[in-house]
Order: C-alpha cells, then structure tokens, then sequence
C-alpha cells in the first residue's frame, strides 16, 4: 500500500488566488498515477484571515475597493487578469456579484469544524464557488449554515455551532501561528511536513513540490 501523503493549505476564502491555487492542486494531483499515495493526499485547511480587522457584518464592497485599490476601476484591471488566470482552471469569476466584503473568522471557524469531522475541501470549494461566482455573503451565519447543509453537513448543528464562541480563540491562534512561521500571503502549501509552495503556482510546481516531498 502507498504511504500516506499530507498537504497543508493555509488559506482565506475571499482570496482568489487561493481559488486558482486550490484548482490547481486538484489538477496536480489528478496527474499522479492512480496507486499513487499523493493523489489520495489527506488534504488539511488552515486559517489566514486577508482582512481580520473588517467588522463582524463586513464592509460594503465598493467601499473596500476604494480603500484597497483606489476605485473599482484600478481593482478592475488588477481582476482582469485574475479573472483571466481564474477562466484556465475552470473558475468564472464574478466580481461584480460580490456586494460585501466579509470577515472570514466564521468562514474558517465553520471549515474547522467540518474538518474535525471529515475532509472538508468539498466544503471549501463549495465557500469559494458561494463568494467568487454566486456572489453570496459568506459572512452571514445564516448563508453559511446554509452552505453546510448543501455540503452534507447538519445545517442546525452549524449554526448552533457558529452562533457560539467555539472555534473563536483557535482561530486566531492558527492564524497567527501562519504568520509566526513566515507566511506572508496565500495560497500557502505544506507538502507532507517538509516542503512548502508559496502562491499559486502551476500544477508542474506543485507536483515538482510533491516529488521533493516524497525524497525527503
């Protein structure tokens, strides 16, 4: 039997480089032969909050682009080529759809929590697809709930879940543990303890990344 295979994602769900960079991963480990150890990979979600000092309701999106970008014209031209990135792996962006910028700490409260379950990356791509193509808001309780439910997760148990202060400290903790290490932006990838990938890089970089993993 092939040795198990860990990845380490830390990640934010309102990054949409982190989306690219999740797609590209599945398309790398997707290569890999069948019997291979990685393309079962135990994938595991780490929190990186862009934006920890928004308000708990988020901000108004045009507001964050001005105070991000200058306007939603020079955001404009930095998404097209996100937009275009995106389009190669089978994401259609639609920022447009997007009307508030959220806090993630729920988000990432609510991926922990299904990951003490069972692997949890359907439910963060399921995050994604919600924030960056549907456009919902993904910092409301109730839309997130939601989102557990489509994922197969019990929707209540999530809300009760969300509307406590579980998950709330570790959070923050693994938050800053990210930083502590190094990481300065994300996607950030950790394959099997030993080699780390900063960005979203190419699937040929990722599996290099693997490969020098699996030697080590």
């Amino acid at each position: 039997m092939a040795e198990p295979f860990q990845i380490d994602v830390i990640s934010d769900v309102v990054c949409p480089w982190c989306y690219i960079g999740q797609r590209r991963l599945a398309v790398a480990l997707a290569r890999l032969p069948a019997d291979d150890g990685a393309r079962r990979a135990s994938i595991r979600w780490h929190p990186f909050q862009l934006n920890p000092d928004l308000p708990q309701t988020g901000v108004p999106r045009r507001a964050y682009l001005e105070d991000k970008f200058g306007g939603p014209e020079r955001a404009a031209q930095i998404y097209a080529r996100v937009a275009a990135t995106g389009a190669t792996v089978g994401i259609p962006f639609a920022f447009d759809r997007i009307a508030i910028q959220p806090n993630t700490r729920d988000a990432h409260r609510l991926i922990a929590w299904a990951q003490a379950q069972r692997d949890a990356s359907d439910l963060v791509e399921r995050l994604f697809h919600a924030y960056f193509i549907d456009g919902r808001a993904i910092g409301d309780r109730d839309v997130l709930s939601a989102i557990a439910g489509e994922g197969g997760f019990d929707s209540g148990a999530a809300r009760n879940m969300l509307d406590s202060d579980d998950g709330v400290d570790a959070i923050a903790l693994m938050d800053q543990r990210a930083r502590a290490i190094g990481v300065q932006g994300v996607p950030f990838f950790i394959f099997n303890q030993h080699i780390a990938v900063s960005g979203a890089q190419e699937p040929d970089t990722l599996l290099g990344a693997i490969a020098q993993a699996r030697a080590g």
